[in-house]
Formats: C-alpha cells, structure tokens, sequence
C-alpha cells in the first residue's frame, strides 16, 4: 500500500524511558505515520499515526542538546536526539507531512467525535469567531497597506521635488555666461515613478496563470538544509518558493532539463548551466502524488522516474483518497451510527472554511505586496537621503 512507502528515514537515537537511556536507530516517515526501529533489535519501539499526534517540537534538555519531542493526544512524549543529516532537516519534512494531515479533509472524517448536536454548534461558534476575527485583521491589513501606498507616493514626490532642486542648483552653479543654463528646464521628464517600475517587473508573473501549487519542504542541489516552501506550476514557468513566501527561482519552461521522481513524494529539477554550476531544487512534498501527474505532462520527454511507476499511481489514488482507518493499526474507527455532524450544520461549516481559504489566500498575497512595498520604500529612503545630503553639501559651497 501506498501508505507504508517510506517518505525518509534518519539515523537517531530514542529516549526509551522505561530504560532511562538512548537507543540508537532509525526513524522512518510514512505519509500516515512515524516509526523508530532499535539498531541492535530490529525492534520497532515507537509506531504512531499522524493523526494522533498534537505537537511537534524541537527541544534541548540536560539529556542532549539538539532533540525532537513528539506529543501524542495520550499526553506520551517521545524525544528524538542525534538526528542526521541535522535536526532542522528531519524538523521541517516531519512537520510538513503532519500539518497536511491535519489539513486534510479525510482526517477529519476519521476522529471519533463526541454527540454531533454539541460538537455543531461548538465548531459554529469557534469558525464564526475564527472568521470574524480574521475580517478584522484583513480590515487592519488592508488599511496598513493603504499607509504604506501613501507612504510610497510621498516618496515619489519627494524624489519629483529634490530633481527640480537638483536642477536649480544646477543651474546656479553654472557660470552666468555659460549659454545652456536654460535648457536644463526644456530636458524633458524622464523619472518614472517608482511603483511604475516596480509593477512592470511583476507583471508577467501577475499574469501568468497558476496550473497547480503546493506545500513543499525545499532543499538547493547537494545542500543539506532545508526550508519549507511551496512549488508553483505556472503556465509558462515553475517558481521555487522558500520561507516568507521568498522566490527561490523561476525556471522557464524551457529552462528545464531533467525533473527526476525520486519517490512518489519527491521530485528534483534541474537546469544545466554552461560555464557555471548548473541550478538544482529537491522538492518534498505530501501533495506531490497529484503534482506528478502535471509535471508528466508539461515535461514529458524530461521526467526521468527513479521508482516504480506503480508506486507513483497508488500513491496518487491514495492521497485523492486516504483510507477510513484501520490501515495503520492505531488509527480510530470511525463511528458509522453517528454522524459527524449534521448536514446542516456541515454544509454551513463548508460555506465558513470556503469564506476562511479565501481571507487566508487574500491576506497572503496582500503581505506578498506589502513586503515588496517595503522593500521599494527602504531602496526610495536611501534614495533620498543620499540625494539629499548631495544637495546639501552642493548648497554649502554656493554659500
């Protein structure tokens, strides 16, 4: 089954305490669960769905430093020290796995739930608030970027205004004989507004269409270190996205060499460089059985499948749809007799969640705008204070 493919797997040690020591081992991610094998035994200590994890964490004790805890809902925590390649590494692809469980559909509909009448209207009033009080936020964010717009035309006009100081001093600088003072006021305008400039070079990725985008944890050519990040399929590009939303890269589709499967949840693309180092991403992702599919067909003749296309298909029928429970031995059954919640009460709480993605995606791309809007405010400020201190200085020695 395409549920025990294993995603990675790291030499670690585990904290057993019944024993109060570290057994040394390996710990191995699945798309649905997370197991810790002895590497004297063979013996698998710890085997823990997903699900039933709350929190993942990276701690330091008196134990060891540099450690992972693990807290299951039965408040057990487990801690995972000595990771390699580094802990950040197992962090970011254990972390990215579990909060797309969370995310997904398909778990919700296997936790056992108490009488559906109270947990309704206790998921209507938790969305109701959570909604609320994200308009909130999308209003103070809205009227931040309104700032930050008129921050960045005061800018402009600053600029406008020390240009046509630049030009008086010019001009009073310039002998009284000197027959081209006069012209200087005939040049004709050629400073664009800043905003023009910095629209016209996000313009084709405004206008490019998204094909498909998904959470991924990135790694750049042979590094070890990883971030999490997203992939986007453009129509006429890939885009690489690191943390805060950060263009890694843009590859062009013609710029794409190889895109190698290396499992049916990662996948690394290249673009080889004459002259210099060629340019290379490994992309882990929990949605990458539906990426794949995409990529095939965008880049037919270029993707080169290191696994079992088999695996590649069953993984994709899998993650479009996860099992009910039961697959991984401690997942919970769920409760056919009762239902989840009422239709009703499950139709409102589908409009609710439709209303929460489209403030979430809104508000993300207004913080995309924002930090570039900061970035052009910053370059403007230096701009104008060296600009300014040259006209100062220039004033000093006509006085």
């Amino acid at each position: 089954m395409s549920g025990d493919v294993c995603v990675h797997s790291w030499s670690c040690s585990y904290y057993l305490a019944l024993k109060k020591r570290w057994i040394p081992g390996s710990l191995s991610l699945t798309p649905h669960s997370l197991k810790f094998t002895a590497a004297s035994t063979g013996e698998v200590l710890v085997g823990l769905p997903l699900a039933s994890i709350v929190e993942v964490r990276k701690e330091a004790s008196h134990f060891i430093f540099s450690a992972i805890t693990v807290l299951e809902r039965s408040c057990l925590k487990h801690w995972f020290g000595s990771l390699r390649p580094s802990r950040d590494v197992v962090f970011n692809v254990i972390e990215h796995f579990w909060r797309d469980l969370l995310l997904s559909q398909h778990v919700k509909a296997t936790e056992v739930a108490p009488p559906a009448p109270t947990r309704g209207r206790e998921l209507m009033g938790l969305m109701t608030s959570t909604q609320r009080h994200l308009e909130d936020a999308a209003k103070v964010l809205h009227h931040q970027g309104e700032q930050l717009d008129s921050v960045m035309k005061g800018l402009e006009k600053m600029e406008s205004d020390l240009d046509v100081a630049g030009r008086l001093l010019t001009e009073l600088e310039s002998p009284s004989w000197w027959p081209f003072s006069s012209k200087l006021w005939k040049t004709p305008e050629e400073v664009k507004p800043r905003g023009a400039v910095s629209g016209a070079s996000g313009e084709p990725c405004g206008k490019d269409e998204v094909v498909i985008q998904v959470p991924a944890v990135i790694s750049r050519g042979a590094e070890s270190r990883t971030q999490p990040g997203r992939l986007t399929v453009l129509v006429s590009a890939l885009e690489i996205h690191g943390a805060s939303a950060m263009l890694l890269h843009r590859f062009q589709r013609a710029e794409v060499d190889s895109v190698k499967v290396h499992s049916p949840y990662e996948v690394s693309i290249c673009q080889r460089c004459t002259g210099k180092p060629d340019v290379a991403f490994r992309v882990l992702s929990a949605r990458m059985p539906e990426l794949i599919p995409v990529l095939e067909v965008r880049f037919s003749e270029k993707v080169e499948q290191l696994r079992d296309p088999t695996l590649l298909s069953s993984s994709r029928a899998a993650s479009l749809a996860r099992p009910a429970g039961g697959q991984e031995g401690r997942w919970p059954q769920p409760q056919k007799a009762q239902p989840l919640l009422p239709e009703d009460d499950a139709q409102k709480l589908t409009q609710i969640l439709r209303k929460l993605k489209g403030l979430a995606l809104d508000t993300e791309a207004e913080l995309e705008r924002q930090d570039a809007a900061l970035e052009g405010i910053t370059t403007a400020v230096e701009h104008a204070t060296l600009t300014t201190d040259k006209h100062n200085r220039r004033m000093k020695r006509l006085m």
